[in-house]
């Protein structure tokens, strides 16, 4: 009787354990940096800056941690990190703090978030934070920023939504080529929006059905890869 209560006990251990590493799991450090954190702080790379702002770009809060926290090595960096940032924005405080005086006095010092956000949720932003504010990451979307500068803006927007995951100019993919989209509706600029709005069921026999883009691209976006679209060129 006994060792079946201990086996019994265990087993809801390990399930309980489990539970909480799953539940762990599901939190999407992205989505609740976006929910927690961006109406206060810029979470562009490279980060937009704006002469109102509330607090500093996110990009720059994880580069300063990042720089001045101490560790006893750099394997226990990025821990650490993320343990200031458990504590740090519960429990703010100016000696704490590894912004300038100058910053400190621009921005103010960050309100406590007590009750906003949980220590989990908590650790699964600043495992974001640190794991995409990167330097490489920068350098890569600096790259991806001068190459989309040289693009046309409807071409700029149909990269930005991977329309090119799916179309390219003049060769059909997974979806007709846009040469062919223009050749099928006659360069006519209102049918193609029509076709980005509505998507293609039923339009293309051998591409795969386009969803509709209505709703997630605006309608001054659509118009701009419309006009990109319609003088393009088939093979």
């Amino acid at each position: 009787m006994r060792v079946l209560y201990f086996t019994v006990l265990a087993a809801l251990l390990i399930l309980g354990c489990s539970d909480k590493k799953e539940s762990f799991k599901r939190l999407d450090g992205k989505a609740l940096i976006e929910q927690k954190c961006s109406s206060c702080h810029n979470l562009d790379l490279p980060p937009k800056t704006f002469e109102d702002e509330k607090a500093p770009p996110m990009m720059a809060v994880a580069f300063h941690i990042r720089d001045f926290i101490k560790a006893g090595s750099k394997a226990e960096k990025i821990p650490k990190a993320i343990e200031f940032v458990k504590d740090y924005v519960i429990n703010p405080s100016v000696e704490k703090s590894f912004c300038d005086k100058q910053s400190l006095k621009i921005y103010g010092l960050m309100p406590s978030q007590k009750g906003l956000v949980t220590q989990d949720e908590l650790e699964a932003i600043a495992e974001y934070m640190f794991e995409h504010f990167t330097q490489k990451n920068l350098i890569e979307a600096q790259k991806l920023a001068q190459k989309l500068k040289k693009m046309p803006k409807g071409e700029r927007i149909a990269t930005k939504y991977n329309c090119l995951g799916c179309h390219r100019v003049d060769k059909d993919i997974v979806g007709p080529s846009f040469g062919a989209i223009a050749e099928k509706y006659s360069g006519d600029i209102a049918r193609i929006e029509s076709g980005i709005k509505d998507g293609s069921a039923k339009k293309w026999k051998k591409s795969a059905i386009m969803p509709s883009f209505k709703g997630k691209m605006s309608d001054e976006e659509i118009e701009e890869v419309s006009r990109w679209i319609a003088p393009c060129k088939a093979k």
